[in-house]
């Protein structure tokens, strides 16, 4: 089970300590988003910030680059050093273009779905992806309430990733009762923020309690 650390609810003032204790804690990849306050209301996380974490960690770093039209940007992640891009599929005209170019920068390509994507729409983009990450909250903010209808569309992804071969992974209000929820259903990782990880205390104490219903 991947358990990846959302910087967004990191403490900024001790970014560097911050990752290096998460590092240490058993953190598997280090989630950083990425908001230009048009795709989504917010702004977060700039291409410095994502330098700071690189620098402080060995440890891949992936991309939810919650932006309008991510091709022009692709190039900016990859010099920093990113192992994974998500692209919202709603966010760019051309995407099988826009992944094929991060997997030729070298890394691996994943697709972010909003709970009001559908799977239908995305099926084809399957073929071309290593990452398929389910919201299960709208994009944009941390500390929202957990969606309900999303379990049906992580139970489908479960299936359909033995025959298109990524990785499922989970993003948004991930307490450890939904993450033993969904895992059963076959969700490969988890995103953490504060439902499950920050102000919980100890890192290393969390992580392994965390990895402990997936026993």
């Amino acid at each position: 089970m991947l358990l990846c650390p959302s910087m967004m609810c990191a403490d900024y003032g001790n970014l560097r300590s911050e990752v290096q204790e998460l590092d240490a804690a058993g953190a598997d990849m280090f989630h950083c988003d990425v908001m230009d306050g048009s795709f989504v209301p917010n702004i977060a996380m700039g291409l410095m910030d994502i330098k700071a974490v690189r620098s402080a960690t060995e440890k891949p770093i992936d991309c939810h680059l919650m932006i309008e039209h991510p091709a022009r940007s692709i190039n900016l992640f990859l010099d920093a050093g990113v192992d994974l891009i998500y692209i919202h599929p709603e966010s760019e005209r051309y995407c099988v273009k826009t992944l094929a170019a991060i997997r030729d920068g070298g890394a691996k390509a994943g697709i972010a779905i909003n709970p009001d994507t559908s799977i239908p729409s995305i099926e084809e983009l399957l073929n071309v992806v290593d990452y398929v990450m389910v919201m299960t909250v709208s994009p944009g903010f941390a500390g929202q309430a957990f969606i309900e209808f999303t379990k049906d569309k992580i139970a489908r992804l479960a299936e359909l990733k033995h025959r298109y071969g990524f990785t499922l992974t989970v993003d948004g209000a991930c307490s450890p009762e939904r993450i033993a929820e969904l895992s059963g259903l076959g969700a490969d990782g988890f995103i953490l923020g504060t439902s499950a990880l920050f102000g919980k205390g100890d890192y290393a104490q969390s992580i392994k309690a965390l990895r402990a219903l997936h026993a």
